[in-house]
């Protein structure tokens, strides 16, 4: 199995940087995991995310309007896909003008953490934390 974070932005905290290298350390007894990181401009962008967004992976977009899911919930979609022979995976966080709508067309599943909005670097942490428990 093997997980792609794509994310608008770079990491120049120490702190959001350590966090995620634990989540990755983590979940490498699971799953390959990998993260990309685009620049911000939401065509380009757009664009660049759908570049590195393989044929046969499933897209997951977080967004705002999206699927909201308990743990328990996200453990069990992404345990289903699996069983349908669901094997590669691609999270796309955007940036904070959303993500492009070639982006969201794209989009195999929309989920939500919540109604609130959260800087993209906290996202990433949150979303690799998510994962981890699902696992």
């Amino acid at each position: 199995m093997k997980i792609t974070v794509l994310t608008v932005g770079k990491l120049k905290e120490k702190y959001w940087k350590q966090a995620i290298a634990e989540y990755q350390k983590r979940l490498g007894a699971y799953t390959k995991i990998e993260i990309i990181e685009i620049e911000q401009v939401k065509q380009k962008e757009g664009q660049r995310l759908l570049a590195k967004v393989k044929p046969q992976s499933t897209v997951i977009t977080l967004e705002i309007k999206g699927n909201m899911l308990t743990s328990e919930g996200l453990a069990k979609n992404l345990q289903q896909r699996m069983v349908q022979g669901q094997s590669d995976f691609t999270f796309i966080i955007g940036g904070s003008n959303g993500l492009h709508q070639d982006v969201l067309d794209r989009s195999n599943y929309a989920l939500s953490f919540s109604k609130m909005t959260f800087p993209h670097q906290m996202m990433r942490v949150i979303l690799l934390e998510q994962v981890y428990r699902a696992f």
